[in-house]
């Protein structure tokens, strides 16, 4: 886990400083909300529907026992009890008062963390595979990357005032769990036909609005290239970028415009001017930042664990093993995914003494280390077989050890018109709804892998483009209308929704989501066969009817 240095802590402290008079002044009102709001923007502070919202980064996912427990103590002091994980792997306070803020940064800089750049058109948290590090089908560990590239962006003086945000993810796997291919950019690490490592790049993907794919700008970049051809990428848009449309700023409507040739060779000509320029890092630097992730001290243990085997003759604790477990590179761990989906509770949320029983978890059982995932969950990266039942024993006294990673009830959603200016409908509601109607243990097993994404507006912060049923809440003429797609995956096999049909009131969604679920369970080609891959058989036509009231189904039938 990478360690300040000494120009990260003063960079840090000074922002603090400098954010704590700008506070002060706009609540004397010297400043004006006009002239404040670019300068909270760049500190991570957003004026919600209720209140201000803080967003802390949390980069690349990881996070220490020590940093959680902050996150705890600031949740008590200066907010409700509770923090909400985000899709970006970063952690949002909903309630905090202004005039706390600059105390909740300091004790954010106590534990070498901060909200710069969590807002804001400038280049946003780096994001990366949660199982970086542990994942047997990995290259190459991600997070040295992405914090190499963290260093490159902060507060980087060509880039803080970009059209719009801007947003890179990292994976080092052969599977992509970092949904590379719907952010601005995404970086596969990958090895040539000589075996030298480098970098697949992607350009121009995004949800929102206009929800694109990212287009293959590069098939090996070398290693030692990467900030150079970002720097290259970044110029281009920066230039060329919209400023006249905030609609049409982000860099996939520039790719889009350009077409992809004529980008690549802008890009290409931008990336040959800066040769020489010193920009990149050299290999001992690189392996400088590599040093701070080097694996654990892992004991040689034996890939099957008695204990572990023998705790699987409870039901319950052999249900969370086949869900909630990750199957680590080295033989007698695993990586626990703590499920923040509660059955009827809000996606995502953490009390703080939730925090802190995560963080002691951490501490005893997982080196100290902690990572935040892009579906809002926590995951303990390094457990061995033989401690997993302690934890899961743990897990149950605190609340935290639903058994529902990666199925039905294990639903993204965004904070929807609860807590969002932005939003016109409400997306938390709709997912308790559906948890609760998929609450059976044993229905949930048998549907199998299936992931639900709600956002409520086409802001789409709840991914649901590329969710296997994505659901889009908007207003109709006073009243919240819903649309659903099927079809969307953020892996490997990028794809975006296919909207099923006219949009329905929000109390008939949980009926049509369960009634997509029984055709899908009619349809599928044996048990075997997940959502998404019937989806991809079968077409959207067979499913239609779901989104028909049960009467008139009755009615045809």
């Amino acid at each position: 886990m990478y360690r300040y240095d000494e120009f990260d802590e003063r960079l840090v402290r000074e922002r603090v400083a400098q954010f704590r008079d700008q506070v002060e002044r706009r609540v004397s009102g010297a400043l004006t909300e006009e002239e404040f709001v670019l300068v909270r923007q760049m500190n991570g502070l957003y004026l919600q529907l209720h209140a201000y919202m803080l967003r802390v980064a949390i980069p690349y996912g990881t996070l220490s026992s020590r940093q959680l427990r902050q996150l705890a103590l600031i949740a008590d002091r200066h907010d409700r009890g509770y923090g909400h994980f985000t899709t970006r792997q970063n952690i949002q306070f909903n309630w905090p008062r202004l005039k706390d803020v600059p105390d909740m940064l300091d004790l954010l800089a106590d534990v070498e963390m901060h909200c710069i750049q969590t807002s804001g058109n400038c280049i946003r948290n780096t994001t990366a595979d949660h199982y970086a590090g542990v994942a047997a089908d990995e290259i190459e560990d991600p997070r040295p990357t992405a914090e190499l590239i963290r260093q490159w962006s902060s507060l980087h003086p060509e880039f803080s005032w970009l059209p719009r945000k801007f947003k890179i993810a990292v994976t080092g796997a052969a599977e992509d769990r970092a949904a590379i291919g719907v952010h601005d950019i995404g970086l596969r690490i990958v090895r040539n036909e000589a075996g030298k490592t480098g970098y697949q790049v992607l350009v121009g993907g995004g949800l929102g609005r206009t929800p694109m794919i990212g287009k293959l700008v590069r098939d090996f970049l070398p290693k030692t290239e990467l900030l150079s051809y970002l720097e290259a990428i970044l110029r281009v848009y920066n230039l060329e970028g919209r400023r006249d449309n905030k609609y049409k700023a982000r860099v996939k409507i520039l790719v889009h415009e350009f077409g992809t040739e004529a980008f690549v060779a802008r890009v290409e000509e931008e990336f040959a001017a800066l040769a020489g320029r010193g920009i990149d890092v050299d290999a001992a630097e690189i392996a400088r930042i590599a040093a701070y992730f080097a694996p654990p001290a892992y004991a040689e243990l034996p890939a099957r664990s008695e204990a572990f085997e023998a705790a699987k003759r409870d039901p319950d604790f052999a249900r969370f093993a086949r869900t909630n477990l990750f199957p680590h590179k080295v033989p007698g761990y695993a990586a626990v995914t703590v499920s923040l989906k509660p059955i009827g509770a809000p996606p995502g949320d953490a009390t703080s003494d939730q925090m802190r029983v995560l963080a002691d978890l951490a501490k005893a059982y997982s080196f100290d280390e902690l990572r935040v995932t892009h579906v809002q969950n926590i995951v303990l990266p390094h457990v061995r077989l033989d401690d997993v039942p302690e934890v899961w024993a743990t897990l149950v006294e605190a609340g935290l050890a639903t058994a529902n990673a990666g199925l039905i009830t294990d639903i993204i959603s965004c904070p929807g018109m609860d807590y969002c200016k932005l939003a016109t409908a409400r997306s938390i509601p709709i997912a308790e709804a559906i948890s609760k109607r998929f609450a059976d243990p044993e229905r949930e097993a048998l549907v199998g892998r299936l992931g639900i994404k709600i956002s409520g507006c086409i802001n789409a912060c709840g991914h649901h483009h590329v969710g296997h049923i994505g659901i889009l809440g908007l207003d109709k003429a006073g009243v919240e209308n819903y649309q659903i797609t099927l079809g969307g995956d953020p892996g490997d096999r990028t794809a975006l929704g296919e909207r099923l049909g006219p949009g329905i009131d929000g109390d008939q969604v949980p009926d049509a989501i369960e009634r997509i679920v029984d055709i899908y369970l009619s349809l599928r080609d044996g048990e075997g066969e997940a959502f998404i891959d019937t989806v991809r058989r079968v077409g959207l036509d067979p499913f239609k009817a779901a989104l028909q009231p049960r009467e008139a189904i009755l009615a045809a039938a």
